[in-house]
């Protein structure tokens, strides 16, 4: 485990009340995103994050730190939003990519490949905002936070999912693949597909602004 990590584990499990406020402050609502996919209800997917946390603090002790902390929750956290969902008829068909996950494709030549430093991210980054968009600062920051948080919202559900655990997150493939039980390939269409809807959505915006 990273140094940093090894010390955040550390006070949680000693008790640190402000540790553990800072990560639920920053993980929860992505944990929320994330169950949101996999059950019926806006508070069934808050009772999926309650139910994760409470099952956090319970096995911190047993967390044996062979993968990041953040996976682990996670890992909790989408087989808690699993379980809810059968409970609740609500199943995601994880074993293909058709149907409500169709969807525009850009040139796979946009994006890095197997091997490069960051397969699957971008080749060249979007064009710089034009100077009269910057002027507004922290402002305008803040409405491109929300355009972007938009964007995310209107995805399909698996769509969403995996780019939050992806981009949001920072999970590996690997990681989102295991987590979710879905092949490689699957993961790749649903984030490309993701992706281009996101920055479609922005580019939109911003050529409105």
């Amino acid at each position: 485990m990273a140094g940093d990590e090894s010390e955040l584990l550390a006070s949680l499990r000693a008790g640190d009340e402000a540790a553990f406020t800072r990560l639920v402050s920053d993980w929860s609502r992505p944990m929320l995103t994330v169950a949101r996919g996999f059950v019926s209800t806006e508070a069934s997917a808050e009772e999926v994050v309650q139910e994760t946390w409470l099952a956090v603090i319970k096995g911190l002790d047993r967390f044996e730190g062979r993968s990041l902390l953040r996976t682990w929750v996670f890992r909790i956290l989408v087989n808690t939003a699993k379980t809810r969902g059968v409970k609740e008829h609500k199943t995601l068909p994880w074993s293909t990519v058709a149907g409500e996950d169709s969807g525009p494709s850009l040139d796979p030549a946009l994006f890095q490949a197997e091997g490069e430093p960051h397969p699957g991210g971008w080749r060249a980054a979007p064009a710089a905002w034009p100077d009269e968009l910057a002027v507004e600062g922290s402002v305008l920051a803040g409405e491109v936070r929300g355009e972007l948080q938009s964007a995310i919202d209107t995805l399909p559900d698996r769509q969403r999912i995996v780019l939050t655990l992806r981009d949001v997150l920072g999970h590996t493939a690997e990681e989102v693949c295991e987590m979710l039980e879905i092949s490689q390939g699957n993961q790749r269409v649903l984030l490309h597909r993701a992706r281009t809807a996101v920055r479609a959505g922005l580019a939109a915006y911003l050529e409105g602004s």
